[in-house]
């Protein structure tokens, strides 16, 4: 399709002045509605690395064997010196130095080992995080092509952009490095065990009697502060399409003094992601004072056994000094264990929300033998058809999910090749009869008919390859002028893109910019003036030379010699193609074959422009007052 079709920019937003809700109509106090679920699917994703995950557990759990081995190994070494001082001492021997920096070379092997694990785990890690990463945008990315028009009229751009950045960026973080930290901990827990109970049982237990109170204490912060980590990320989307909307309109806000009332907004929405956060980051701060403070009791009652135990005789000093080494070792992954809690909450509501995007329900599904357009001189199939451009509306009606309908049993019926013309007051429906014409939107009742086919029997891409369409709201994105001409056929030459340009009265004013068709603007398109991107819009369209026009004010943007140049131009596209031509401007539609009066979904007049005068109806009244004022 030769326009920007896809870009209907009806979703509800605050404007300069306006009010609303965040995105989605979120509230504060919203509770994760599948917490477990999310994080299952997000597992889903991983299970197709298996192999690699498995690799990182190796990894790490390698890496954290050899790390806990250190502590025993230089109790040994403390031993042996231990040993040495007190023979000197006694005046029986020395201090085998040798035999201590033996055990030194030994250590100081394993550290290094255990380092080259830890670097090969996040090597591997860091590829499936970007994998899974890639394939979660990709996926928001191809949902987002799929999902109706009826989607973002309820839901804001910048919670769709907060989806797709935040909340994909913090699945990343916490792939990257909690899960790695979460296959460590608990091989530091277990290994960390073993290594106790192989130096003293009874110390060992006083130990592991701090795991379940330490669990109690996180499972209780958890359950608090997991609504709130699902509402920073919720109002944190509200924040962002706030700041996009009023970057995107700051020459409206400062026409209409709106930076009051924007700034007014945006503390709002800025309050409401503090409020949020600090709670979450609060209750979330508290794991780790609680199990350390747990865990420092515990290692208090284990430096008084343990000097009890050395007294007697049944414990070394060098078994001590490791024993205690495990104790702060044991208590630490325990604390990680609890930090990383707060990520996963963290990481679940995000994983929540995107999950919820790619389950949106679809467009309606195309049928398994859905028609294909036919290009001219091309043999026909059961399932293919040329295009003439008949066009017939049938007893068509629709509403946007309300119970007030937009279009009321509308019928019309357009010959190949004919000009309609399509006028009313605002809200009167034309706009959107052309949106169930293209199907961005499926008739609640009713048929549109080409050619003698519903349109709901093609292929979407087929059926909007059919149309051109210029918008009154234009649409440009970041790249040379050429290649946004271009964008209506990305395969036509230089030569095609400079013909259509010529067509449109735009090839004289591109020719005096400093660098001509190879001219980038800007991601704004601001760099030139409003009536030049829309004559570039209306190149586009050209270029895309397609069977059914739709002229939605074509030419409400530029000035009258312009319009009158441009006017030719069309006239001469529009011959032998059928053509809708929305407008408000009834001077620049005398010359439609076919004019249909709207007016709260109905068609109430319609014929020549001349017998629509003749009718004294309400078109002459239009018609009338926009001469009179125009005088």
């Amino acid at each position: 399709m030769s326009e920007e079709n896809n870009r209907t920019n009806n979703s509800p937003k605050r404007g300069p002045m306006g009010g609303g809700m965040g995105p989605g109509g979120m509230m504060e106090g919203a509770k994760a509605k599948n917490f477990k679920g999310s994080l299952v699917k997000l597992i889903g994703y991983l299970g197709k690395h298996s192999r690699m995950i498995i690799l990182v557990c190796i990894l790490a759990i390698f890496s954290t064997v050899f790390t806990i081995l250190g502590p025993k190994i230089l109790g040994d070494a403390i031993d042996v010196l231990f040993t040495g001082v007190m023979d000197q001492i006694a005046g029986t021997g020395g201090i085998d130095f040798n035999k201590i920096g033996n055990i030194l070379l030994l250590l100081v092997g394993l550290y290094g080992v255990s380092s080259l694990f830890t670097y090969l785990q996040g090597y591997v890690m860091s590829g499936v995080t970007a994998k899974v990463t890639y394939k979660l945008r990709k996926d928001i990315s191809d949902k987002l092509h799929k999902l109706p028009l009826g989607y973002y009229d309820k839901t804001s751009q910048g919670d769709v952009l907060s989806r797709i950045t935040n909340d994909v960026d913090t699945i990343s973080q916490t792939l990257n490095q909690s899960l790695t930290q979460i296959i460590t901990s608990v091989a530091s827990i277990i290994g960390i065990s073993i290594m106790m109970l192989s130096i003293s049982w009874q110390l060992t237990l006083v130990a592991i009697c701090v795991l379940p109170i330490s669990m109690i204490a996180i499972i209780l912060v958890m359950k608090k502060s997991q609504i709130h980590f699902k509402n920073q990320q919720k109002f944190l989307g509200s924040v962002n399409g706030h700041v996009e909307e009023m970057l995107g309109s700051h020459i409206v806000v400062k026409a209409f003094s709106g930076e009051e009332d924007s700034l007014k907004d945006f503390g709002e929405h800025n309050d409401a992601l503090y409020k949020s956060a600090w709670k979450a980051n609060f209750l979330s701060g508290l794991m780790m004072p609680i199990t350390t403070f747990i865990g420092n009791l515990s290692y208090v009652a284990i430096c008084i056994l343990g000097g009890y135990f050395a007294v007697n005789g049944t414990m070394t000093i060098g078994g001590i000094q490791a024993f205690i080494q495990y104790v702060r070792s044991f208590t630490q992954p325990i604390a990680q264990m609890a930090s990383i809690s707060n990520v996963l909450q963290q990481t679940a509501a995000a994983a929540e929300r995107v999950f919820e995007l790619l389950e949106e329900q679809e467009e309606v599904q195309e049928e398994t033998n859905a028609l294909v357009v036919n290009p001219k001189g091309a043999s026909s199939t059961d399932l293919s058809v040329h295009i003439e451009g008949y066009v017939n509306f049938d007893q068509v009606s629709f509403s946007y999910g309300s119970d007030k309908p937009v279009i009321n049993h509308f019928s019309a019926k357009v010959k190949p090749g004919q000009k309609i013309a399509i006028v009313g007051p605002t809200g009167a429906g034309k706009t959107t009869i052309m949106k169930l014409l293209m199907r961005f939107y499926d008739v609640n009742s009713g048929a549109i008919l080409i050619d003698g086919h519903d349109i709901r029997k093609f292929k979407r891409e087929e059926l909007q390859s059919m149309f051109g369409i210029v918008l009154q709201d234009t649409w440009l994105f970041n790249g040379t002028i050429a290649d946004n001409i271009r964008y209506g056929k990305l395969d036509a030459s230089d030569e095609e893109v400079i013909n259509a340009a010529k067509a449109a009265q735009v090839d004289h004013f591109v020719r005096t910019l400093p660098e001509g068709y190879k001219m980038e603007l800007n991601e704004e398109a601001d760099n030139i003036s409003r009536g030049q991107k829309q004559l570039l819009t209306i190149a586009r369209a050209i270029l895309a030379d397609p069977k059914i026009l739709i002229l939605d004010e074509a030419t409400s943007s530029v000035d009258t010699r312009t319009e009158t140049l441009i006017q030719k131009a069309m006239d001469n596209l529009m011959k032998g193609r059928t053509s809708f031509v929305i407008a408000h401007r009834l001077s620049t539609i005398r010359n439609a074959d076919l004019i249909l009066v709207m007016r709260d979904g109905d068609i109430i007049e319609q014929g020549s422009h001349e017998e629509l005068l003749a009718n004294d109806g309400f078109y002459a009244e239009l018609y009338s007052s926009q001469f009179e004022t125009s005088i």
